[in-house]
């Protein structure tokens, strides 16, 4: 008999997923991928499994961390906003007078027993925020709660932006545009805004980006022109993803990222070591399980009873899509270089514990309306 299929140990999982308020669907997509990560990432760090071992000991670090807010109640969460808001930016402007620089930014604070970006708080923080506001006002939303919700979010994004760090600024922005659309807001509002950035084009490029992200843009339109230089990520990344053809050169095989051409080849540029080793097949397998996870993410939220959960998990969901999008899209040659890491695979821990509470809040609302789906 085959064990696996033991309806009794099916429910024993069953009871200790409920035990833990733990989404069974989710919770194993989530596992799949981690797992699957860390044996891309001994790959990628040429067989340095001092490496694995730390993302693991990560890993086993942002579980735990993902259990505890799946079990914190929906009403503590929505209290808690307004405080992980305020605190947040509170550390954003300590980072300006004491944050450490490296590699010509300023975004970490080391307190001496961790070190950490307090932008990553920031987007949980956000939608967080933003979802307790409009959950209680009248849906779709107007003008006045869409200046009130703006303000929320341009505060963090600027003094993110200034450290600078436009990937992270990207993802808070979405996270809180999520909330926001998933709270109604009319498509005349979404255009007017549309136009009106548009037209502030010229303005943003001459002010506020900083010369080595307009060289970045400029790179992304003519990589060619710098292959050396500015250049030399692009084109290395989209030689081993086409190197890699329909099925891949295999596991450990990668001649790009064996012989060190991938640039940040462990972080973001981890994708482009995953085109070559495991090809287009491989690739398109990666990317449906996270688009399963961001599925499972959106029906949860879409079978939430309180506007708060559903705004939230929703928003939550739809940022991690901006994840992946950003991150494919910029080791492909179709989006500039912003240093955003493909989630939950690249290696560091500060995004993964992140994105496991953001998937822990999930779970909780899953839990607050004794989801059964």
């Amino acid at each position: 008999m085959n064990q696996s299929l033991d309806p009794d140990s099916v429910s024993i999982t069953r009871r200790v997923m409920d035990a833990l308020r733990l989404d069974p669907v989710l919770f194993l997509l989530l596992i799949v991928l981690t797992l699957f990560g860390s044996t891309l990432l001994y790959s990628a760090t040429g067989s340095d499994i001092a490496s694995v071992v730390r993302q693991l000991t990560r890993l086993a670090v942002a579980i735990l961390l993902l259990i505890a807010a799946a079990n914190v109640p929906l009403r503590v969460i929505r209290k808690m906003s307004i405080w992980l808001y305020l605190g947040g930016i509170a550390m954003l402007i300590a980072v300006i007078y004491f944050g450490e620089v490296g590699k010509g930014a300023q975004r970490w604070l080391d307190l001496g027993i961790i070190r950490f970006q307090p932008s990553e708080i920031l987007k949980l923080a956000v939608p967080m925020i933003v979802a307790a506001y409009l959950s209680d006002r009248v849906l779709p939303v107007g003008w006045k709660e869409l200046l009130v919700s703006s303000i929320l979010v341009l505060i963090p994004l600027l003094l993110i932006a200034r450290q600078p760090d436009l990937g992270t600024a990207i993802l808070v922005g979405s996270a809180g545009f999520f909330v926001l659309f998933l709270a109604g807001v009319r498509w005349r509002i979404i255009i007017s805004l549309a136009l009106l950035l548009s037209s502030m084009a010229p303005l943003l490029w001459k002010f506020a980006l900083h010369e080595y992200q307009r060289k970045r843009i400029l790179t992304l339109l003519d990589p060619e022109s710098d292959p050396l230089g500015s250049g030399y990520h692009i084109i290395q990344s989209k030689i081993a993803i086409g190197s890699g053809g329909v099925y891949g050169k295999g596991w450990l095989n990668g001649s790009q990222s064996q012989l060190e051409f991938i640039p940040e080849r462990s972080t973001d540029f981890i994708f482009s070591v995953f085109g070559e080793e495991f090809g287009f097949f491989g690739s398109v397998v990666l990317i449906l399980i996270y688009l399963a996870i961001i599925y499972r993410g959106l029906y949860i939220a879409a079978h939430s009873t309180e506007n708060f959960g559903r705004l939230l998990a929703g928003a939550l969901s739809l940022t991690f899509f901006v994840y992946l999008f950003v991150n494919t899209g910029m080791v492909t040659g179709i989006l500039p270089v912003v240093g955003v890491p493909l989630p939950l695979i690249s290696y560091g821990g500060t995004s993964m514990v992140t994105l496991m509470v953001g998937f822990g809040l999930i779970m909780s609302i899953r839990s607050a309306r004794r989801f059964l789906g």
